[in-house]
């Protein structure tokens, strides 16, 4: 059988079953459309699924972040430590709490935080350090839990791809104080947009419920289940508005039946690919150490038809470009895995930074590509990609 030569292959395309697109309909029908009775199943089927003690349902993975720190009590003034390779809102948050930014350059062979230069960032202002689990593989949690104890540091996992990926057995996002997941189309579980806190401090769970909704001790549901629904609560925060709707969770809720399918289809997937790839030097596949499973949120690689240093980053990512460019012309979609945020416009100037200060986010920054992978993808869909890839050496 003859390969096509064009095909439309998105870099990620949300695949709902009939049930979970008719979840919806139950708060349309119910009336209760706001954080309710959907919602606290959502939590419920996370936590099952997670380990977490607690799970704080809320309207992204950016305002978990933004909920964690105010929880803990980050001030103007204090530091937190950064990957300088992740989305931009993992710097927004610490930057609108006035807190101030400390980047650290990762390990480019796992594109996590680079553990030995964590420790050099660390100063008297600093109270955070905020490890990313990118693209669904761990960072090094032992190591950066160890740090976080010597300096009496709180530790809040950026696991906005982290759905389905264990650290020694162990979800992530119940390895540090807090941990934050996002529900983004391009994440493996979607509620168009939305977020998850995970925790197991009970103080501090109870503290997050209460910010996310206007700072009241007593929710909405809690009230009108209530002997007394008619008794507005008291509000001993001044909180915000941050609640996932019923309508959101629903679907969330429905998905949470084939969360196990869902990682093992994406990590099937990316077993082809790897098989697929391993003759071919000048593109790197994501990293596979022992004792940690990858969720696979994205499939990056690094490409590199040249070893990577500092003089031949640009004509890497000239050819890079070249390459992706070629892709996109037969309907392949792809991307750079994520950005350095040191590079872009806003923390490039507040922080008068160089790309270079971070040469291996730097590097990942301008040698990276993502490469199609969604549950729902057929075969037809990935040996094309296949095809299409090995082809342009």
């Amino acid at each position: 059988m003859n390969m096509p030569t064009q095909m439309n292959v998105p870099i990620a395309r949300t695949s709902l079953t009939e049930a979970e697109i008719q979840s919806v309909l139950g708060p349309l029908r119910s009336g209760w459309l706001v954080q309710g009775p959907k919602v606290r199943e959502f939590e419920e089927k996370w936590s099952a699924f997670t380990g977490a003690k607690h799970s704080i349902a809320v309207t992204s993975c950016t305002t978990a972040l933004h909920l964690s720190l105010a929880a803990l009590g980050l001030q103007p003034g204090d530091e937190v430590i950064v990957p300088a390779f992740t989305w931009i809102a993992t710097a927004n948050v610490v930057q609108h709490l006035g807190a101030t930014v400390v980047f650290c350059d990762i390990d480019l062979a796992t594109f996590n935080i680079d553990v030995n230069e964590l420790k050099q960032k660390i100063t008297p202002k600093t109270k955070a350090i905020i490890p990313v689990h990118l693209f669904g593989l761990a960072a090094d949690m032992t190591a950066i839990n160890q740090i976080a104890k010597q300096h009496g540091l709180w530790v809040v996992e950026d696991a906005a791809c982290g759905f389905g990926s264990r650290y020694h057995g162990q979800h992530v996002g119940t390895l540090g104080d807090t941990g934050c997941f996002s529900f983004h189309p391009r994440k493996a579980i979607t509620t168009g947009e939305g977020g998850m806190i995970t925790t197991q401090d009970d103080a501090l769970a109870e503290k997050l419920r209460r910010l996310r909704d206007h700072g009241a001790a007593m929710s909405d549901l809690q009230r009108h289940m209530g002997s007394r629904p008619y008794l507005l609560a008291d509000h001993p925060d001044a909180g915000y508005n941050q609640r996932m709707t019923d309508l959101q969770a629903a679907l969330g809720a429905a998905q949470m039946k084939r969360a196990a399918d869902i990682i093992a289809e994406r990590q099937r997937l990316a077993k082809i690919y790897d098989e697929a790839f391993t003759g071919l030097p000048w593109l790197k596949s994501p990293a596979h150490i022992d004792g940690l499973e990858h969720g696979y949120q994205s499939y990056p690689c690094l490409f590199q038809p040249e070893p990577i240093t500092a003089k031949s980053v640009t004509r890497i990512n000239q050819a890079r470009n070249a390459w992706m460019d070629a892709l996109q012309q037969v309907g392949i979609s792809t991307r750079p895995a994520t950005h350095a945020v040191h590079m872009l416009t806003f923390y490039r100037e507040k922080y008068g930074l160089k790309p270079e200060d971070f040469p291996k986010a730097y590097a990942a920054n301008d040698c990276s590509i993502s490469l199609p992978l969604f549950h729902g993808m057929t075969e037809a869909e990935q040996a094309f990609v296949i095809e299409q890839v090995c082809a342009r050496k």
